[in-house]
C-alpha cells in the first residue's frame, strides 16, 4: 500500500514537473506496435466469431426460405416443375445447413477460433509485465530524484547519500532489466504472429472454398427441374420482361384495380 501511495505521489510530481520522468523512445515505439497488434487481434477474434454466427444464420435463414418456397409451390401444383424444383431446393439447403454443423463448425473452432483465442490469452500477461515496468520506472525516477537532491544539497547525515545512491542503483537495475526484456521480446512476439496465423488463414480459405463448392454442386442440381427455355431466357436477360408481363396481368384483375 505504501508503495502504491509513493508511486501515486511520484506520478503527480512528474505531472507538475517536480520529478523528471524517464523516457525511452525505443520502448515507446515497441509498445505502440504491440498495442496496435493487440487491438487488431482482439478485433480479429470478434470478427471471426461473428463470421461463424453469420454463416449459421445464413444457412438457417436459407432453410426457412426454402421451406416457405416448397410450401408455396406445393400448394399450387405438387406435380409441376416449380414444385419439384422447390422441393429439391429445400433438400439442398437443408443439407447445407446440416453441413455447417457437421463439417464447418467444429473445424472452424479448432483451426481459427481456438488459435486466435490462445493468442489473445497472452495479452494479459504481456500487459502485466508492461504495467510492472511502469511501476519500477516510477520507483527509479523517485530514487533518482532523491539522490539528486542530496547531491545538490548535501545532508548533515553522512549515511543518507550512500543509502540514496544504493537505492537509486538497485531501482535502476530492476527497471533496466524489465525495460530491456520488453524491448527485446515485444518485437519477437510480433514477428511470430505471421507464422502463427498462417495455418489458420489457410484453413479458413479451404473451408470457405469447400462450402462454396458444395453449395454450387447442390444448388446446381436444382436447375435440372427448370426447362431449357427458362435457362436460355435467363441467360439472354428476357426474364425481366416476362415477369413484368405477368405482373401486368395481375394488375388488370378487377380485385387489383384502382
Amino acid at each position: 500500500f505504501k508503495k502504491a501511495v509513493d508511486r501515486a505521489g511520484t506520478t503527480l510530481m512528474q505531472k507538475t514537473g517536480q520529478i523528471e520522468r524517464t523516457v525511452d523512445r525505443e520502448f515507446a515505439d515497441e509498445e505502440s506496435r504491440y498495442k496496435q497488434f493487440e487491438k487488431e487481434t482482439v478485433a480479429l477474434q470478434k470478427e471471426s466469431k461473428a463470421y461463424l454466427e453469420a454463416m449459421r444464420s445464413m444457412t438457417a435463414a436459407q432453410a426457412r426460405l426454402a421451406a416457405t418456397i416448397d410450401t408455396f409451390y406445393g400448394a399450387a401444383d405438387r406435380n409441376s416443375d416449380g414444385a419439384m424444383a422447390g422441393h429439391a431446393y429445400k433438400r439442398s439447403v437443408e443439407d447445407l445447413d446440416a453441413a455447417i454443423t457437421r463439417e464447418f463448425d467444429q473445424p472452424y473452432r479448432t483451426t481459427i477460433l481456438e488459435p486466435v483465442g490462445k493468442m489473445c490469452s497472452l495479452f494479459p500477461m504481456v500487459n502485466e509485465t508492461i504495467a510492472k515496468r511502469e511501476k519500477k520506472m516510477l520507483d527509479y525516477d523517485s530514487a533518482r530524484s532523491r539522490l539528486r537532491k542530496l547531491i545538490d544539497k548535501p545532508s548533515e547525515d553522512p549515511t543518507k547519500l550512500p543509502k540514496a545512491q544504493q537505492e537509486n542503483d538497485e531501482a535502476k537495475e530492476i527497471f533496466d532489466m524489465l525495460n530491456d526484456q520488453l524491448i527485446a521480446e515485444l518485437p519477437q512476439l510480433l514477428d511470430l504472429r505471421i507464422p502463427y496465423f498462417d495455418p489458420s488463414f489457410e484453413a479458413m480459405i479451404r473451408m470457405q472454398v469447400k462450402f462454396a463448392e458444395e453449395g454450387y454442386e447442390k444448388l446446381g442440381g436444382v436447375q435440372r427441374y427448370f426447362s431449357e427455355s427458362v435457362r436460355d431466357d435467363y441467360a439472354a436477360g428476357q426474364l425481366d420482361a416476362q415477369v413484368e408481363g405477368v405482373l401486368q396481368e395481375m394488375k388488370e384483375l378487377s380485385i387489383c384495380g384502382a
